[in-house]
């Protein structure tokens, strides 16, 4: 596996673990990235808790949400939310779809999502999807190519979409800009909340949102963020093992194997003899 892509699928992971870890996804919700070399496939893990994805759990698929190799793991019914946004946007590179419970009140009451701390400009506009618009009583799963195209043109040029009764679909051009903009948009949706009981919302003007959302998604900051997000989830013990880390410490102990004394070799083999009568 080329270095790029396994360093893509490590932070896809990464990725996943830390919105787990911050309460966006439970045991719902999936994230995916863009093949880094081939801009007409994706990944994304297996039907399974965010939290418990693995590289291994990884799948290729094209752009039709099919695989790109046979197999026998089950998939996301809406994996096609991924697949049709890459049609649409060229400069997507990385997509969630979440149902974090900050973001649910607003997809509920239909209530606007607006900027209302620096961070929470990242999100910038965000439009409404309504699947009943299009498809009537469905079962709330975008699972047809149709609806995920539907969704896409909703999100248009934008990078959040409120989806109604449902979530929210957020859209990154990297895995770590992805992170930034769920995390903080998710912050910025409690903060909205609370002031909406205040009684009084003082949002970003529209100048404010595009100087603020340049800056904060400049690498110093979605880096810096990332690093923290990072240790989080390392104290939390949900970082996973890097790529091929396990082969790494098979190969190191078969090295040190050959690499030790003759004599010392049968010392251990001998003590381990007179242990076991």
């Amino acid at each position: 596996m080329p270095d790029a892509i396994a360093e893509t699928l490590q932070e896809l992971i990464v990725a996943t673990r830390i919105l787990a870890n911050e309460k966006i996804l439970d045991a719902f919700g999936h994230v995916s990235v863009r093949h880094p070399h081939d801009p007409q496939r994706y990944f994304i893990p297996r039907h399974r808790a965010p939290e418990l994805a693995e590289i291994s759990d990884l799948v290729e698929l094209t752009l039709d949400s099919e695989p790109v190799r046979p197999t026998e793991s089950r998939l996301y019914s809406e994996k096609v939310i991924h697949g049709e946004i890459y049609k649409a946007r060229p400069d997507v590179n990385a997509v969630v779809h979440h149902h974090a419970h900050t973001v649910l009140p607003f997809a509920i009451s239909g209530q606007q999502i607006v900027p209302v701390f620096h961070l929470g400009a990242v999100i910038g506009h965000v439009p409404f999807w309504d699947q009943r618009d299009e498809f009537g009583d469905t079962n709330m799963l975008v699972t047809k190519p149709e609806e995920g195209a539907s969704l896409a043109r909703t999100l248009g040029p934008n990078w959040m979409v409120l989806m109604r009764r449902h979530g929210a679909t957020v859209a990154g051009t990297s895995i770590r800009e992805l992170t930034f903009r769920t995390v903080f948009g998710s912050d910025n949706c409690k903060l909205l909340s609370q002031a909406m009981a205040m009684g009084r919302v003082d949002s970003l003007s529209p100048g404010e949102i595009k100087l603020t959302a340049a800056h904060q998604q400049r690498p110093p900051s979605t880096n810096r963020a990332w690093d923290y997000w990072v240790r989080q989830v390392e104290k939390a013990g949900l970082m996973p093992a890097k790529s091929g880390a396990n082969a790494r410490a098979k190969r190191s102990a078969t090295a040190a194997k050959h690499t030790t004394p003759k004599s010392a070799r049968k010392a251990a083999a001998k003590s381990r003899t007179k242990n076991r009568r």
